[in-house]
């Protein structure tokens, strides 16, 4: 059974830089784009970045554009999302997902993966 196990979440200060990881098992990883989500407190989970299967394409919501980072290794099965200059509103429990690099749909779209890890949760104090 396909997982996806994030890790590196935690506690920051507003300003401050952490960085998350995921890594995928029992998955031909160099078939899968590879996105992370995000949901608030009280909020719908939402797009915040993805990469396509070789690394060479990536996508940002708009608020997050300029401060996160997202990358893969391929040769480790792992993608991670660096992120710079936290604010409170990044506070929220990351998803890692995977979908198939020829199914339809976009990258951003939430019900366009086929498979989700169970989330790390990243808070940002004020």
């Amino acid at each position: 059974q396909v997982h996806l196990a994030e890790s590196g979440g935690g506690l920051v200060q507003s300003g401050g830089s952490l960085k998350i990881s995921c890594e995928a098992t029992l998955l031909t990883f160099i078939d899968y784009d590879m996105g992370w989500f995000r949901r608030a407190p009280g909020k719908e989970r939402e797009f915040v970045a993805a990469v396509d299967w070789r690394g060479g394409s990536t996508a940002y919501a708009d608020s997050v554009k300029g401060r996160f980072t997202v990358s893969r290794d391929n040769a480790k099965n792992t993608v991670s999302l660096q992120m710079n200059t936290l604010k409170p509103d990044d506070t929220a429990v990351y998803y890692c997902a995977a979908r198939w690099k020829y199914r339809s749909g976009s990258m951003r779209g939430v019900n366009d993966y086929d498979h989700w890890g169970q989330g790390t949760m990243v808070a940002v104090s004020p």
